[in-house]
């Protein structure tokens, strides 16, 4: 008997609650007409029937109308058409809102990984400006080092990254000391209130001057390259050369051809041509985007965080353990901040102005200014001024990359005629340069040649001090055998 009470009030309760509703939902109704829909509001008077732009839709709104009223057929009899079509309106609408949200929810798929925040655990550097930058050091330590490498990472990265699988036996065969580190915002380095390429370039040559390497190679890849760029650009003085592999120009560059631009656009997916529009027009509207993919807290796949179209063989690689742990870790340390910002930032710097050309990197004499002063210097110098970039420039291109076409090198390659251009039949946008010893061990020895190991510091002694030293040494033990 308690049981059927509690369910009859159970009943009357949402009997109640329903009629509540009911006539909650008819003041608002009432509310709207007489607020809105009166003949003195504005939506009327600026959208009604009477208006400009009534006068202008309701003709050809008429036209479609009667055209569809053919569907009327198919409804019953005793159906008024627009209640009917109402109703299968607002159900269409409800089950496609089903259907999204259930779209991406495989019973039988494994559970999702998680984003695990690992404990801070970079070495960091304090800049001139206050900020911390981290970083991570490979290789031979800094007094044995032969050649000095920086390598800014790419979108979605850190500085774990470096040159990925790269083997501290093969870095001390060559002698090579590889520094990486977090761009401003990412992983453990603070964020730069205002960002840009020539302010990416000095924070280099900090962390060069703080690491005490005075000169380095610079190592671009992907959309990594356009800080590599702009450190050729804005420290030239500092660097011994350049190695690319894939690299990213911005794609609206104004010396690009219309066909040099059609055949780069063409490999890309469309979400991704629209993901570089939002980000030249309407950069903030991307954290939308990035809150839903790599910033939700939950591991995915780069190529569907990111719109990318992989060949076969990036394809074939995703799916390795070895590469996927690797990528989970990278991205886990990229996202550290859980910050739209530097992301956001990243995109916008790739594809809006740089603050320079292409072309400024390329050598070429320093054109003589007109005047008496100028013909008088040139007749009694010899050398010859040049501007540009006066070291190499290596460029390593996958012929099978769909992320950064070979059209984008062939650009460069016109642009900078003296960049030597390695073409990699077959290879992608991942395959050559991660996880590959034999790669890594090509890529060091055309960079570097024969290797020779890191340098052997010995102590030199002067030979006529150490005779001095030891005369001093007989002549002390002598007395002091004198004295006994």
């Amino acid at each position: 008997m308690e049981w059927a009470k509690m369910k009859e009030c159970a009943r009357e309760f949402m009997v109640g609650v329903a009629e509540m509703t009911v006539e909650f939902g008819k003041g608002c109704r009432d509310i709207v007409k007489q607020s809105l829909v009166n003949e003195d509001s504005y939506i009327v008077r600026n959208f009604g029937r009477d208006s400009y732009i009534g006068k202008r839709v309701r003709q050809p709104c008429a036209k479609l109308l009667h055209k569809l009223t053919f569907f009327n057929h198919y409804l019953p009899e005793d159906k008024d058409p627009l209640h009917a079509w109402s109703v299968i309106f607002f159900v269409s609408i409800l089950a496609f809102l089903a259907l999204c949200v259930n779209f991406d929810r495989d019973p039988y798929a494994p559970p999702v990984k998680q984003v695990f925040l690992h404990p801070p655990s970079a070495a960091r550097i304090v800049l001139p400006d206050g900020r911390y930058m981290a970083y991570k050091e490979q290789g031979v330590s800094s007094h044995k080092a032969r050649f000095s490498v920086i390598v800014p990472h790419t979108f979605l990265s850190s500085r774990l990254a470096g040159i990925p699988g790269v083997k501290d036996s093969l870095l001390e065969e060559f002698g090579i000391r590889l520094l990486t580190y977090d761009l401003p915002g990412f992983g453990e380095s603070d964020p730069h209130p205002n960002r840009n390429l020539e302010s990416s370039a000095t924070d280099m040559a900090f962390l060069a001057d703080a690491l005490g390497v005075n000169k380095f190679w610079v190592v671009g890849y992907s959309s990594g390259s356009m800080h590599a760029w702009a450190a050729l650009r804005y420290i030239p003085d500092r660097l011994s050369g350049a190695a690319m592999f894939a690299p990213m120009v911005n794609p609206y560059d104004p010396t690009m051809t219309k066909e040099e631009r059609r055949r780069t656009w063409n490999k890309w997916t469309r979400k991704r041509k629209f993901m570089y529009f939002l980000a030249r027009r309407f950069p903030r509207l991307l954290a939308f985007f990035y809150r839903r993919s790599f910033l939700s807290g939950k591991h995915g796949q780069i190529d569907r965080w990111l719109s990318l179209s992989l060949g076969r063989r990036d394809k074939a690689l995703m799916e390795d353990p070895v590469y996927e742990e690797f990528w989970q870790r990278d991205v886990e340390e990229s996202i550290r901040q859980r910050n739209t910002k530097p992301f956001v930032e990243e995109a916008a710097l790739q594809v809006t102005n740089w603050g320079f050309s292409l072309s400024d990197l390329k050598l070429q004499k320093r054109k003589q200014s007109s005047g008496l002063l100028s013909w008088l210097q040139s007749m009694f110098t010899e050398t010859q001024e040049y501007t540009g970039f006066l070291g190499p420039i290596h460029i390593w291109q996958g012929m099978d990359d769909r992320v950064v076409p070979p059209s984008m090198t062939d650009f460069v390659h016109r642009v900078l005629p003296g960049a030597a251009v390695h073409k990699l039949p077959y290879e992608g946008h991942f395959t050559y340069i991660y996880f590959c010893h034999e790669c890594h061990r090509q890529i060091f020895t055309t960079l570097f040649g024969t290797p020779q190991g890191p340098l052997c510091i010995s102590i030199e002694v002067d030979q006529p001090t150490l005779e001095t030293n030891i005369e001093q040494h007989e002549v002390v033990n002598g007395g002091d055998y004198a004295a006994n």
